[in-house]
């Protein structure tokens, strides 16, 4: 006796229900794509939610702390956003990893050409792209190492950025004295500098020399203290100084 409880069905094959006239989808569909997949649909508000709150805290809990650049937090997290739903919603994944790399590849020549961007700017950007693609493709992961790829690029941040190390920066000055930029008198004029500057100097170099005006662009070179950043001075540079 057939018994529909005990008996198994054999594997259902849409192909085959096509052939006869029957749609193998559930809903209504136009031009044989579903008006709406519940599953898809929960699936990327819970990924997009995710990205956009990893993302946040990225952004908002460390390069803003320090930076406190808000056009760059609105292009992070504009980017963030943009490239998950990208990434998300192409169907095929090897044309997802080659989009991903040729992204890293322009933007690393590139460098956003219309300005020079910081290099701390550029590693967050990168960070962003990264974490995007893998919340935008790794759809066959599991959600705790999902999470755990993210909370683990977390924490390597949350380590660097609070590391107690004292870096060196840099300044383009233009200086007025040039009686001291001999190489015998470099003593005074570091010493001159940092009366001036206030700042503890290791080195010094000398740069275009105007004997005309009497001045001279010079490139110092100092310590700053723990947690400082000098983002000013990647932004801006002396032009007439690479001369």
């Amino acid at each position: 006796m057939f018994n529909l409880l005990t008996t198994p069905m054999p594997d259902f094959d849409p192909s085959i229900a096509e052939e006869f006239g029957y749609s193998a989808t559930h809903g209504a569909t136009f031009l044989g794509i579903p008006l709406v997949d519940t599953n898809g649909l929960l699936l990327l508000l819970f990924r997009f939610f995710f990205n956009l709150i990893v993302s946040f805290i990225v952004v908002k809990c460390f390069y803003y702390r320090k930076s406190g650049r808000r056009d760059y937090f609105l292009t992070f997290m504009l980017f963030s956003s943009a490239m998950f739903l990208l990434l998300f919603l192409m169907e095929s994944v090897s044309m997802q990893i080659g989009f991903t790399l040729g992204l890293f590849a322009i933007f690393g020549m590139i460098r956003y050409r219309t300005e020079t961007v910081p290099v701390r700017e550029m590693t967050y950007l990168f960070i962003i792209i990264a974490l995007s693609v893998i919340n935008g493709i790794a759809l066959e992961v599991s959600y705790a190492q999902l999470l755990l790829a993210n909370v683990l690029v977390i924490g390597l941040i949350w380590i660097c950025e609070g590391a107690k190390l004292s870096h060196t920066s840099t300044k383009v000055v233009l200086y007025d004295r040039i009686d001291n930029i001999t190489p015998d008198k470099r003593d005074e004029l570091k010493a001159d500098l940092e009366q001036r500057l206030g700042l503890k100097i290791d080195n010094v170099e000398v740069g275009t020399v105007d004997f005309l005006k009497d001045s001279c662009y010079v490139k110092i070179y100092y310590k700053l203290g723990k947690g400082e950043t000098n983002s000013i001075d990647n932004a801006i540079k002396v032009k007439t100084y690479e001369h």
